[in-house]
């Protein structure tokens, strides 16, 4: 998880420990079994430099890599808030899982065989069952480095289908895929991107109200998996 406010609800409600630090990039690990699961949050912690949450590709990439080989895991979830989209009907607080593949939307490279390497297509675990038990929304997720969007991202989005706007999903489910580790996504939707409002500012107006709903969520799903 890339930021504490997403990750404080779900940490409190399963009554997770702080058990470490990743110190090479100042990552919290918060520890605790539930639903008779070993469970790890792997936080991605402040930036030293600048005192904010480690949010972007480039911290998710290094500690889903130190997290995986850590623990080992049996499944990867990253769980966080994203960007929706009016076209799609999204709504402040709808909840989706990643479903078919997660890809990067603001990596253009245009020569044949980059151009698909930059998009990335990472797979993830089949969600549209679990989405119905869950009561929740799928789509494809997609992933940039910048909280607003370009025309040129937006195309690209388009062209992907991409429902969910985030900034950590697929640099992690490319190192889940490197591991054989099953990936999964499941993102509570903080702002529409293609709507009226600015995205920093509904963003930070919906972060709370978006975490606990993702918290309530995550908990839900988490049952289903231990269940079956």
């Amino acid at each position: 998880m890339a930021m504490e406010t997403e990750a404080q609800p779900i940490i409190n409600e399963l009554n997770l420990k702080q058990t470490g630090r990743i110190e090479l990039i100042n990552a919290d690990i918060y520890s605790g079994n539930a639903f008779d699961a070993s469970i790890n949050i792997v936080l991605n912690g402040k930036c030293r430099k600048y005192s904010v949450d480690q949010i972007g590709t480039q911290p998710a990439t290094l500690i889903a890599h130190l997290g995986i080989e850590k623990f080992k895991p049996d499944l990867i979830i990253n769980a966080g808030t994203a960007g929706g989209y009016k076209r799609h009907n999204a709504k402040v607080g709808d909840v989706y899982l990643s479903n078919k593949h997660v890809c990067f939307h603001d990596r253009r490279i245009n020569i044949p065989g980059f151009d698909i390497f930059g998009i990335g297509y990472y797979p993830c675990l089949p969600s549209e069952q679990l989405a119905k038990a869950l009561n929740t929304r799928i789509g494809i997720v997609t992933s940039g480095n910048s909280l607003d969007y370009t025309e040129e991202d937006m195309t690209v989005i388009r062209k992907l289908n991409g429902e969910v706007k985030d900034m950590e999903a697929a640099s992690i489910a490319w190192v889940a895929s490197m591991h054989n580790v099953p990936f999964l996504a499941i993102k509570s939707i903080t702002d529409i991107v293609d709507g009226k409002r600015t995205t920093e500012e509904e963003f930070l107006q919906n972060l709370s109200f978006a975490s606990d709903i993702l918290c309530k969520k995550t908990i839900e799903m988490l049952k289903q998996f231990t269940n079956n």
